[in-house]
């Protein structure tokens, strides 16, 4: 049945005083299920800082939206017993908005800053020498009067985050101790991750449901525990006590997702190129103004899943559905003239 309540090591918490996204985030590499050569490397990296007593080296984490950068940067900072503080890209505004961080770090802290290629050049400046030599160069007064006042930072950690890991200046990349690309999950992967997360929401789920909703996660678990919350809304709202097949489906409707995790937008895009461009290929800013879309959003947020799925590929004259998308089309056109 479902409970109002959330567990959590250690005893259960009321709902009204858990933040449900920090609680189903692993709290230890064992609960982090997947990415299994990323984890081997870092466990590695942090069991001979610890040997040695110092801060690990910087760590850069890159992949699509959603698959656990910024989780793992939390779980590296909790295996060194470090504290972590948190920023972004878009955030640091200014040299002297780094510079107050930096200044502010105890010895072995982490700094996570996701987002990373979105810093301006200016402040990657800034940063070189404090990832480097552990040292912060200040620009007091101007023109001829003008000096350097150089600080020395305590030793720390830079885990930095990102979605665009080629919009990263190649002197910034060089500075990484080592460099981790999170990859998509595997559906066994997304089963467990989905299991895990629905006994913590207090949900009953049966094998038929996990089964939907792994599908339809889009190899990402900030996919699937989404689909789980309101999975949990709907059987609340419904009076429903068993997440089955046939109320996930009911779940994926109420937010138009069919079975294989294809959004609104996924599907015009597959469908404008099957019907209006007769299946490509067509060129990208084509595509762009007959969606009304910028092609960032098109490259960087619709494509990735379409071509992991084998819906969509990009060739040197422009991009083109394939024959499974073809199918999918069609079957979806079928259903819903059905219904």
């Amino acid at each position: 049945m479902l409970s109002s309540r959330g567990k959590e090591a250690g005893g259960v918490v009321p709902a009204s005083d858990m933040n449900w996204d920090t609680l189903l985030r692993p709290k230890t590499f064992d609960d982090y299920v997947g990415q299994a050569t990323v984890k081997r490397g870092l466990r590695v990296m942090i069991d001979a800082a610890k040997a040695r007593h110092e801060a690990i080296d910087h760590l850069l984490f890159y992949g699509q939206a959603g698959l656990g950068k910024t989780t793992l940067a939390y779980l590296v900072s909790k295996e060194l017993g470090s504290g972590m503080k948190v920023t972004s890209g878009p955030a640091i505004e200014k040299a002297g908005d780094l510079a107050a961080i930096l200044t502010n770090l105890e010895p072995r802290d982490v700094l996570f800053i996701d987002e990373i290629h979105r810093l301006n050049k200016a402040i990657e400046e800034v940063l070189y020498p404090a990832m480097e030599s552990r040292s912060l160069n200040i620009m007091i007064g101007k023109g001829a009067a003008a000096r350097t006042l150089t600080l020395d930072l305590p030793p720390f950690t830079l885990i930095a985050a990102t979605t665009r890991v080629d919009l990263l200046s190649s002197p910034l990349r060089s500075r990484f101790g080592a460099t981790f690309r999170l990859d998509y999950y595997g559906n066994d992967e997304m089963r467990s991750i989905i299991r895990r997360s629905g006994e913590i929401l207090g949900l009953v789920t049966d094998e038929g449901a996990i089964n939907l909703l792994a599908e339809a996660s889009r190899y990402t678990p900030r996919v699937a525990n989404r689909l789980l919350k309101r999975s949990r809304d709907y059987l609340e709202v419904s009076d429903i006590p068993l997440l089955d097949a046939s109320s996930a489906l009911e779940v994926l409707a109420m937010l138009d997702i069919d079975e294989r995790g294809l959004e609104y937008h996924d599907r015009r895009l597959i469908s404008l190129i099957a019907v209006q461009f007769s299946g490509g290929p067509v060129g990208i800013n084509t595509l762009g103004a007959a969606l009304g879309e910028e092609r960032g959003t098109i490259e960087e947020v619709y494509e990735p899943y379409l071509m992991k799925i084998g819906f969509l590929k990009r060739t040197p004259t422009g991009r083109v559905v394939t024959e499974t998308a073809r199918k999918h089309i069609d079957a979806a056109r079928k259903n819903a003239w059905r219904s």
